[in-house]
């Protein structure tokens, strides 16, 4: 039946994030004991806050189409939050909200990138840029980082990846799967890089933004020079636990907000109603609402890095942010277990399902096919099971 379906859809890589979750699922249903790392969702439950802001909204009656691009209170109260914590100055006509980060992703690349257009993408990068950007009809042109780098693009690989095509550059800071955060300096690096090429634009992914260890944060559309050439892309869903509620938002340029109003206007119209009005309280309140989750993923990281590093073959280091580990296995590959070869990181996570029942996720769906994507947005007792079964199975 592939012959039926689109070139679009037959060329498009599924989600490895989700097809892991999927498999952990139905393993689960088959009676194993599986312990999933393999989702990046926070295991707390929505504030009381919030919650009571959207029973509220219910009550009052917020039942109506919203507007496409988000209610003008929220709009605003974004802005006040885009200047309170990332020092951007956004008006409400910047400010387009969306069903989830990804969707406020896609709606960029739609209206951003025409065919042959190329993305810079430092590698390891959250798994849905490159299918995105592709779907667009741009080409992604991966810049590999390493453990050894703590995953991070220089200034020279910047400029090394850059040609006449290049149309736009995507990042996530805190990164999602590596959890390292670009310090000021090293934005202002890049940035330095950036300034000679003035047709770039560049998408700046911050919604693990709270979830930081390192006390300091920069957005880099705050460096001079890049507040009329950076969107900024962020959401509710990790830093307040509310994955289902399905909003994000973006600050942009304003035609760019106003070609992705368009595009949404078409697709999937206005963000869910009750939602946003929930989103409302938590973009206005205080971070320190949300100081208790950061805490606990805070003492899970401190120790599955010490769990981490005491298995052999394990290259780790300490994340600065959002809650997963990167690991590099490399050492692995090439070894023969019960008549099977490992031979890349899609194996590596293959065999730990089977043998140790736990999921986690290949880190070539992050572009970086040395390494495995743990979160540990879990319990402290479901952490220390899964790396105890990891280790046992490799040993």
């Amino acid at each position: 039946m592939n012959s039926v379906l689109s070139e679009r859809i037959n060329n498009l890589a599924v989600s490895q994030t989700l097809a892991m979750a999927a498999l952990a699922r139905e393993l689960k249903a088959q009676g194993k004991d599986i312990i999933s790392l393999s989702l990046g969702e926070p295991d707390f439950n929505t504030p009381d806050f919030i919650k009571e802001a959207a029973k509220q909204a219910i009550d009052d009656n917020w039942s109506a189409y919203p507007p496409v691009d988000g209610y003008v209170d929220l709009k605003e109260s974004i802005c006040k939050k885009f200047k309170r914590d990332n020092n951007l100055n956004y008006t409400p006509s910047q400010i387009v909200v969306s069903t989830g980060a990804k969707q406020s992703l896609y709606n960029i690349a739609q209206v951003m990138l025409n065919d042959g257009d190329e993305v810079i993408l430092p590698a390891p990068y959250w798994v849905s840029y490159s299918e995105i950007v592709k779907l667009s009809g741009g080409t992604p042109v991966e810049v590999a980082t390493s453990i050894e780098s703590d995953f991070k693009m220089t200034a020279a690989q910047l400029e090394a990846a850059i040609t006449p095509k290049t149309k736009m550059m995507w990042f996530s800071s805190p990164c999602n799967p590596s959890g390292m955060i670009y310090s000021k300096a090293e934005l202002e690096a890049l940035v330095e890089v950036l300034k000679k090429y003035p047709q770039i634009y560049v998408v700046s992914d911050e919604i693990y933004e709270h979830i930081n260890y390192v006390g300091t944060y920069c957005s880099i559309g705050s460096i001079p020079g890049m507040e009329d050439r950076t969107i900024t892309v962020n959401g509710v869903a990790k830093a307040f636990a509310m994955t289902g509620w399905r909003i994000g938002y973006m600050g942009a340029p304003e035609f760019i907000a106003k070609a992705c109003n368009k595009i949404q206007g078409q697709v999937t119209s206005g963000a869910n109603s009750i939602a946003q009005r929930a989103t409302k309280a938590a973009v206005e309140a205080d971070p320190s609402a949300i100081k208790y989750m950061v805490e606990a993923f805070a003492n899970r990281r401190d120790i599955v890095y010490n769990l981490l590093s005491e298995i052999p073959g394990f290259k780790v280091n300490m994340p600065e942010g959002a809650f997963y580990f990167f690991p590099d296995v490399s050492s692995y590959f090439g070894k023969t277990v019960k008549g099977q070869v490992i031979k890349d990181a899609n194996d590596f996570a293959m065999f730990i399902l089977a043998e140790a029942n736990v999921a986690t996720v290949t880190g070539d769906a992050f572009g970086n096919p040395n390494c495995i994507r743990l979160s540990y947005a879990t319990s402290e007792e479901l952490l220390r099971e899964a790396i105890k079964r990891i280790k046992e199975a490799l040993a």
